[in-house]
């Protein structure tokens, strides 16, 4: 079935490309316009599109490109037939302000479809060895802007403390403030927590801590990522405990006698 949307809302997953999905390629193949985010690997999206490229994404603390000026930028294209991509880190509708751009269409008359990505909430995490969510750990994770001080007050005053693992986007900047936000809503300061920037990139870089330590925590210049709090964030020290382990295993058979026997017909 050919594609009737005239643009196309799609997710590009936390920053390496090979996670942009099949559908988001081809949206990308057939496009006339796109208009990608800051955190787009744009030499990436040249490679597959011959599309006119604009940025139009929006950094902490830079001149960036308003909202509105998007929403005519689309219309206008798609009313001239063009065939648009608006493409958006992570997935569209998860602090992307996916949203207020599909309700922009639908009030022009714009015929657009959405095309998930993978949510940096998640995938950040996990590519860093965390999982949101963990038997016995956390049954629930929450995931918050950490850019807007006041509404993190609200949500966490409707959540008891250390129940569910935390994910804070958009937070690096003020990591420090958000987690004497968290200790004033009674959550403990030995709660383990974690930075991740970068993910899915050659620049990826974590910490891991206590929630009294993340303010102090230094980060790469200028780099974007999330903030992780919770029990969960022990899991990535447990796997990395199991894997010095497996390392030292394998190093102890192979210097073993016939060891190249054992490893190549005992083990699957």
């Amino acid at each position: 079935m050919p594609n009737a949307a005239r643009v196309s809302l799609v997710g590009a997953g936390p920053g390496d490309p090979d996670l942009w999905t099949v559908r988001a390629v081809r949206r990308l193949e057939e496009a006339d316009l796109v208009l990608y985010d800051a955190l787009v690997d744009a030499d990436a999206l040249r490679r597959v599109t011959r599309a006119q490229c604009f940025c139009v994404g929006k950094r902490a603390r830079r001149d960036s490109v308003p909202q509105e000026t998007i929403h005519r930028l689309m219309i206008r294209a798609a009313k001239q037939g063009k065939r648009v991509v608006r493409l958006k880190g992570g997935d569209p509708f998860v602090f992307g302000r996916g949203g207020e751009e599909a309700l922009a269409l639908a009030a022009a008359g714009i015929p657009f479809e959405v095309v998930p990505g993978v949510t940096t909430a998640v995938a950040a995490p996990g590519l860093a060895g965390i999982p949101v969510t963990h038997r016995g750990l956390a049954s629930g994770f929450l995931v918050l802007a950490g850019h807007t001080s006041a509404s993190v007050d609200n949500v966490l005053a409707s959540v008891r403390p250390n129940s569910v693992s935390v994910v804070m986007l958009m937070g690096v900047g003020a990591r420090g403030e958000l987690a004497s936000q968290l200790v004033a809503h009674g959550w403990s300061p030995a709660t383990p927590a974690a930075i991740v920037c970068e993910a899915s990139t050659p620049r990826e870089w974590t910490w891991t801590g206590r929630l009294d330590g993340l303010g102090g925590a230094e980060s790469p210049a200028g780099a974007t990522g999330v903030l992780v709090i919770g029990e969960v964030v022990r899991v990535r020290d447990a796997l990395a405990v199991a894997s010095r382990s497996a390392a030292r295993e394998d190093s102890a058979v192979a210097d073993t006698p016939g060891a190249d026997n054992e490893v190549k017909y005992g083990r699957v």
